[in-house]
């Protein structure tokens, strides 16, 4: 995927979030995790409830460990992309998830380079 241009266009954020969904369909990690930025930090209400803290997982090696539980735990797991929206440097992926059926929106504010600094997951359940 070439570098993104702030601010975002949509033809990148369309190609990103498809890209990010295809990968986390392969569940090969190391695709998945190329989309983050080395200082990632992601809030989600699951990191809340399985990691406890304040829900923040902080780095890309946390985040490695993070997705690595989800996906064996799931070893089934697809996301469904529904709608990708975009603003000058966020993302806002939504999608469904197969294991549980709930709908999720994954807002995402990306970097010069085109990466994740930053992802703030919201559920309906």
């Amino acid at each position: 995927m070439e570098d993104a241009i702030l601010p975002l266009q949509a033809s990148f954020a369309r190609e990103f979030a498809r890209d990010w969904v295809d990968a986390w369909n392969s569940h090969d990690l190391e695709r998945i995790l190329t989309h983050y930025d080395d200082q990632v930090l992601l809030v989600s209400p699951v990191a809340l409830k399985l990691l406890g803290g304040d829900g923040t997982v902080r780095g890309k090696a946390a985040l490695r460990e993070y997705f690595l539980r989800g996906l064996e735990a799931f070893p089934d797991l697809r996301f469904n992309l529904i709608e990708t929206l975009w603003g000058t440097e966020t993302i806002v992926v939504y999608y469904i998830n197969n294991v549980r059926g709930s709908k999720t929106a994954e807002v995402m504010l990306l970097n010069s380079a085109g990466k994740i600094q930053r992802v703030w997951a919201n559920y309906d359940q």
